[in-house]
């Protein structure tokens, strides 16, 4: 797919078209092997993230030289004084590093463009298993160019729970909150990294929750959950994909676990 077959919004199509690009560096190395460094973080990095994202931010700015770019690795407008109206890419080169580095196939590169303070379009690509998902506002949400959905489960005891590193979650205080989350749904499971969200996108799970990420993790869930039906929130409530948690649902459980992860 070279061309989104949905519309023609040139925006996401030039988006669409990089992310499928950028997938071929990436690719290389997951099958040719990697050499692992590791960040002041102590999270890992590699030549892969590097230079995907190099390339990533190279054809931006050939094509947008006006617009903003907030990256992982080596592009950060997070203090640029950003004009009343703005552009902005939001890019994770490769999300999902240590699975990357291990050689298990769930990883992306995650895109996404903010338009004045507002997430307008969104894509999680990943190379290997050749799984592209993708929203623009207002025109919905798909996986592979096929319109996705989330579910119509209205209750915890017949839902499904996401996460991501529970030791992240007990990091931020969240132990209770997070037990009692287990207690009330019916199942649950610790994916992590972007297939947490695609479950919920897809319809095949309701909740998924996730702290301790940055901008670059959260900005295409955000636009992929409002348009494929569900919800995003960070845990304060707000539609901020910079408080660096979130919980993304069905929309139709949303307040009652919302309410849950709130109140210890």
């Amino acid at each position: 797919m070279t061309e989104s077959k949905i519309h023609d919004d040139p925006d996401l199509n030039f988006a669409l078209n990089l992310c499928q690009e950028a997938g071929e560096i990436l690719k290389y190395y997951f099958y040719n092997g990697v050499k692992v460094s590791y960040k002041t973080d102590n999270s890992p990095v590699t030549i892969a993230d590097k230079e995907c994202e190099a390339f990533i931010c190279q054809k931006i700015l050939d094509k947008y030289p006006d617009d903003f770019i907030l990256a992982e690795e080596n592009y950060n407008s997070y203090t640029a004084n950003l004009p009343a109206s703005f552009r902005r890419w939001i890019i994770d080169p490769l999300d999902g590093t240590y699975n990357f580095m291990r050689q298990i196939p769930i990883f992306s590169i995650l895109l996404a463009l903010e338009i004045d303070h507002r997430i307008d379009l969104g894509i999680i690509y990943n190379p290997v298993l050749n799984e592209i998902y993708y929203a623009k506002s207002d025109l919905g949400a798909y996986k592979n160019d096929e319109a996705i959905k989330v579910s119509s489960i209205d209750k915890l005891d017949c839902a499904m729970f996401n996460f991501g590193g529970v030791n992240r979650i007990l990091e931020h205080n969240l132990g209770q909150n997070f037990n009692q989350l287990v207690k009330k749904t019916y199942r649950q499971r610790g994916f992590g990294d972007y297939f947490n969200f695609a479950l919920v996108f897809e319809g095949k799970s309701e909740l998924a929750l996730e702290v301790g990420l940055q901008p670059w993790d959260l900005a295409p869930m955000s636009i992929l959950a409002k348009e494929s039906g569900g919800k995003f929130t960070a845990l304060s409530g707000s539609d901020s994909v910079f408080e660096g948690n979130c919980l993304v649902s069905n929309n139709l459980l949303h307040n009652e676990a919302l309410k849950i992860l709130s109140e210890y």
